[in-house]
């Protein structure tokens, strides 16, 4: 069962990962080219009067793709150890620890989902579009759902892991 929850996970990891990547890329094309057209506009004093439409709303959805993915694929190194009060803790006892805080990002990550699937399903029922660009918000929020899904799915794998098993993870160092 361990190690189908570990490959379970590391799959999971790696498409949130290649979700996340994607948004990132898309975010800097998408920024670096309005910043691009606007110069050429300016420095042209407008005779090339080219523009990216709706670059603020396209890096706005984009950075919530790319930060729900990111969370979901690195939940388990999202642990700050305080050395303070854990120090003299067994490592079983801390990385059982661990295990319970991941279960409030399993909760996060249902809340979340079932937020914003409401939100999608009315935002699909009445036509509701992005202001700028007119994209329908239902496929927009559905995405979302599925990342916060994802975080909710991984962050339960390894509140079990490290529960139930034992299992020891990565643990930010502030490195």
């Amino acid at each position: 069962m361990q190690s189908i929850l570990l490959r379970a996970s590391h799959w999971l990891a790696l498409f949130c990962r290649l979700v996340a990547g994607v948004a990132l890329i898309s975010l800097l094309a998408v920024t670096i080219a309005d910043v691009s057209t606007r110069y050429l506009s300016k420095l042209t004093e407008g005779a090339i009067a080219f523009r990216v439409s709706g670059s603020v709303e396209l890096v706005s959805y984009l950075m919530l793709f790319s930060l729900l993915a990111a969370m979901a694929a690195n939940v388990e190194k999202s642990q700050v150890v305080v050395e303070a009060f854990s120090h003299g803790l067994p490592t079983t006892l801390k990385t059982r620890l661990h295990g319970v805080y991941l279960l409030g990002f399993a909760v996060l990550g249902l809340v979340l989902f079932f937020g914003l699937l409401d939100s999608a399903a009315s935002a699909a029922r009445h036509g509701e579009v992005t202001q700028d660009l007119r994209i329908p918000m239902g496929p927009v929020y559905y995405l979302a759902a599925f990342l916060s899904i994802l975080l909710g799915i991984r962050s339960a794998i390894h509140a079990l892991l490290g529960m139930l098993f034992g299992v020891e993870e990565e643990a930010a160092h502030g490195e």
